[in-house]
């Protein structure tokens, strides 16, 4: 399986503050963007999580600030599947400037519920195919990490 190159992203003028530094409450919108990208590049949309009856809540998150981004700046931030147990799926983010410098990390960790009764569930049960894709990749990955 291919890595995941990144998201690119240009901030809006309207996610500044009055310093045309982007405010610090985007970047987690920035962090789900890039999650949402990164489950698309894996072919898991949350269309298709949700459709299995699964959903896939925010548990945690943290960020930190390194440099400031301002508008006019683009941006990549790349995903890294951090751990995944079944139940358990924890991403770390980077987030680099056109010179690779890097400019925030931040991590989020979500677990697996049913829909209907927002229970628990391990992936290797409730959807095996999903399981496999996500454990290919945490996998191939983990040493790149």
């Amino acid at each position: 399986m291919n890595s995941y190159s990144g998201y690119i992203r240009q901030p809006h003028y309207y996610e500044t503050d009055q310093m045309s530094i982007i405010h610090h409450s985007n970047y987690i919108r920035w962090f789900e963007e890039a999650r949402v990208d990164i489950l698309n590049f894996l072919q898991l949309p949350y269309q298709a999580i949700e459709e299995a009856g699964l959903i896939v809540p925010v548990l945690e998150v943290s960020c930190q600030y390194k440099n400031m981004i301002r508008y006019g700046d683009t941006v990549r931030i790349d995903v890294f599947v951090e751990k995944y147990t079944g139940t358990r799926l924890d991403f770390r983010y980077e987030i680099r400037n056109d010179a690779e410098e890097l400019m925030t990390i931040g991590t989020s960790k979500h677990c697996f519920l049913t829909k209907d009764t927002q229970r628990l569930v391990h992936l290797k049960k409730a959807a095996p195919d999903f399981h496999q894709i996500f454990m290919t990749y945490f996998q191939e990955h983990a040493n790149n990490n």
